[in-house]
């Protein structure tokens, strides 16, 4: 028997998760209130790519023609 097996896998797929879990409760403790600054940071990020995007899509679509 092998040290990657599958039982092993999942066992350390779990510990990961109940780890992660474990440190964000712990930072929102430390830093409360973060919940929504970070929704409104995502927010930002994804809409400054969507414009990224398009304008390389515009300079694209420009030199095509």
């Amino acid at each position: 028997m092998g040290i990657v097996n599958r039982r092993n896998a999942v066992v350390g797929w779990l510990v990961l998760k109940a780890g992660k879990r474990a440190a964000r409760k712990k930072a929102q403790t430390v830093v409360p209130g973060t919940a929504r600054r970070g929704a409104a940071a995502g927010a930002l990020a994804a809409l400054g790519g969507l414009l990224v995007f398009r304008r390389k899509k515009r300079s694209r679509d420009g030199d095509a023609a």
